[in-house]
């Protein structure tokens, strides 16, 4: 997510706020982040409203009043909290406010998440999601189809996902697909699985491998790895036995390909030139 300076400073506001709410007793993260989540929604289908909330020739207290009076009542307090700030702040664009507001729900989401202790599940699961898109065309055309009805991509998600995820992973993937608006869902969903890692202050390493890692040899790569790289790094391995041998590892943009067959297309590469 790309967002001007106004709206990046909007958001440090809003995240510290959406801090301060979640850390109050008895504020259920879940809620808030499918609270806000819809409030997303309701913003993407009204044009005029999201332009309203984010009309900065307004004052700020028009603009809280503006979302309160609207929202008060369909969602709770904590959320409107948060809401209060994204409303009362300035933002470069009305796009850039509901982009913002997609990523406090995001955010109030996977805290849901750490504090039940399913981070690392959440996170694993969002990994499998991604592989599964990434590897079928005919799927992503489908759920970024801009004329397949939004329910019908919603039903699309629960069908295949549905009691075999957790409640966070499913209601992440559905709001990416919701909002894919044509755009690669792989990659969205890609960028969930880095903030997931986040979370626990680590970064991604997607590991393929021509055949299953035993949980040693898992052990033994995320040591090396995390001395390579100096930093913690989450691990996600998946088996493609077209490698022929050896190990792909993927961290951000950077690729360490061990395997055969990275090897003899580099051969390759080399006796053309």
């Amino acid at each position: 997510m790309t967002l001007h300076a106004a709206s990046r400073e909007a958001l440090d506001l809003a995240e510290n706020r959406l801090g301060e709410v979640l850390a109050a007793a008895g504020t259920d993260p879940a809620t808030v982040g499918d609270e806000l989540l819809s409030v997303v929604a309701l913003l993407d289908r009204e044009i005029g409203l999201r332009r309203a909330v984010a009309d900065g020739s307004a004052s700020s207290e028009a603009r809280i009043g503006l979302a309160r009076g609207i929202l008060a009542g369909k969602v709770s307090e904590p959320a409107l909290q948060v809401l209060d700030s994204v409303a009362g702040s300035r933002w470069s664009s009305p796009r850039e406010l509901t982009d913002g507001l997609e990523a406090l729900g995001r955010s109030a989401l996977l805290t849901s998440a750490e504090k039940s202790g399913n981070i690392d599940a959440v996170e694993d699961q969002l990994f499998r999601v991604t592989r599964i898109v990434a590897g079928a065309p005919e799927l992503e055309r489908a759920l970024s189809d801009l004329a397949a009805p939004a329910e019908a991509k919603r039903a699309l998600v629960r069908t295949l996902f549905a009691d075999k995820v957790d409640v966070v992973t499913e209601t992440l993937v559905e709001q990416v697909v919701l909002r894919a608006k044509g755009r690669g869902v792989a990659n969205a969903l890609e960028r969930l699985v880095q903030l997931a890692a986040e979370r626990r202050e680590r970064s991604v390493a997607q590991v393929t491998s021509a055949s299953a890692l035993s949980d040693e040899q898992q052990a033994r790569l995320s040591e090396k790895l995390n001395a390579l790289y100096g930093r913690q790094l989450a691990l996600h391995v998946e088996v493609d036995p077209s490698l022929g041998g050896g190990l792909v590892v993927r961290v951000g943009d950077e690729v360490i390909d061990g395997s055969t067959a990275g090897r003899i297309d580099a051969l390759r590469r080399r006796l053309a030139g």
